[in-house]
């Protein structure tokens, strides 16, 4: 078993200045994918209340600091509040993101929402886990490849991977391994990349900015599948047998804010899902309240770890933004 991530790093994980506030608006989706560490699906109907949207605009309002608003879910287009937090983080001049299943773009209610996404210039991250058929299918689900392919055909039309103000970027996981034989770190994300470019753009005429390779962390669906296969335990010492130290002064979970849809504050969305809150110096769990009574993001000092850290620390490194080192 790998030597405990505290130890490994061997001080406390010190908070950076937030300039990210990642917001999981809850757990309603179109799909539910294997690899889902939020465990999302049809039949989630976890979301916002009224009352937490309008705290969180007047959050993205108040703290000029926030350089980028970044909508994660579940679908986050299927959340209350999805618009009112696009259009606040817009008005403010931030980046705004919408981590984007595409397929969400196919459902009933839905069909105006790559229009929508390009006149507010969102930044969209669509899940694509492999550019073939098969292992996309595998993850996703039966006719999830052809919807992506089509919701990216729609944006590029939009101008998206192409015009500057519309970035699209892509999201590659590896398969979850059946074995031990298959376990895998993400390869090279600039190669990658360079495949994924080639493969979309002579099949489908697809363009998009960059790739960004993520690492499946034994967390929701993925640590339950390992744990039937009897995987959980020798993945997660496989990752520490990896962790690159570059690294660590890279990750996400620094300079981030992550809320869930209940107003409750953690470092990364891993974190929310395995319920490790973020903390005072004190001890104190913190809420989107909290925030607005201090009038500061930075009521954090060092960052809430565990042992699935060394997910985010292997190799290259994992992020919402991709590898950490070249």
């Amino acid at each position: 078993m790998a030597i405990k991530f505290g130890l490994t790093i061997g001080a406390a994980l010190s908070k950076s200045r937030i300039t990210t506030l990642q917001i999981n608006l809850g757990r309603r989706c179109n799909l539910a994918c294997s690899h889902c560490h939020v465990e999302a699906g049809p039949k989630r109907t976890e979301e916002m209340t009224a009352e937490l949207v309008n705290q969180l605009v007047a959050v993205i309002e108040r703290f000029p600091q926030i350089e980028t608003v970044d909508l994660t879910g579940g679908a986050p287009e299927m959340g209350r509040g999805f618009r009112e937090l696009v259009e606040a983080g817009r008005r403010r001049g931030k980046a705004v993101i919408v981590r984007s299943n595409l397929t969400i773009f196919f459902e009933a209610g839905y069909g105006d929402m790559p229009g929508y996404l390009a006149a507010n210039q969102v930044r969209v991250v669509a899940s694509l886990p492999c550019y073939l058929p098969e292992n996309v299918e595998r993850q996703r689900g039966a006719g999830v490849y052809l919807d992506s392919i089509r919701a990216l055909q729609w944006l590029n039309a939009l101008g998206y991977g192409q015009d500057p103000r519309l970035i699209l970027d892509l999201v590659y996981n590896p398969p979850l391994p059946h074995s031990a034989a298959e376990f895998r770190l993400s390869p090279n994300q600039v190669n990658l990349e360079r495949d994924y470019r080639r493969y979309l753009s002579q099949h489908f005429q697809i363009a998009f900015n960059r790739l960004l390779t993520l690492t499946n962390l034994p967390i929701g669906r993925a640590r339950q599948i390992l744990e039937r296969q009897g995987l959980a335990e020798s993945y997660l010492d496989f990752l520490g047998q990896n962790y690159n130290p570059a690294t660590v002064p890279q990750l996400m979970c620094r300079p981030q804010l992550s809320v869930d849809y209940l107003g409750n504050l953690y470092d990364c969305d891993f974190n929310q899902m395995e319920n490790l809150p973020a903390r005072t110096p004190e001890g104190r769990a913190l809420t989107v309240a909290d925030l607005l009574a201090a009038g500061s993001l930075d009521l954090i000092q060092t960052v809430a770890t565990a042992d699935y850290c060394y997910g985010c620390t292997a190799g290259s490194g994992s992020s919402c933004g991709g590898a950490l080192v070249v």
